[in-house]
């Protein structure tokens, strides 16, 4: 079980945008590393394609999952861990909070 997972709301611990939070798009597992909605944000030249306009894009670069943390209630980064439930299913727990993290 992943401790990032994709819609997490997660927190920057390292790099140019450090501090911000955003939204998980993608997880690439193999590599170690996430998409996230706004953070390191590079422009990008786009060649012109019969559905798209050539220009200059902006687009979001992957980060490392160690420069990650998942964000508590309160906005805050949290370390993930893992219990049983009552019911036999594994959940991420922040500790932090001791909040059950939904995703």
């Amino acid at each position: 079980m992943q401790r990032i997972r994709k819609g997490d709301s997660v927190v920057v611990l390292a790099g140019k945008d450090k501090g911000r939070t955003g939204e998980v798009i993608q997880v690439m597992p193999k590599q170690d590393r996430a998409l996230v909605r706004g953070i390191n944000v590079v422009k990008r030249h786009q060649r012109q394609t019969q559905s798209e306009q050539a220009g200059i894009i902006s687009k979001e670069a992957p980060v490392h999952l160690s420069n990650l943390a998942v964000a508590d209630t309160d906005g805050k980064p949290t370390r993930v861990g893992f219990r049983v439930n009552e019911d036999g299913t594994k959940v991420r727990v922040a500790k932090r909070s001791g909040d059950v993290i939904n995703g």
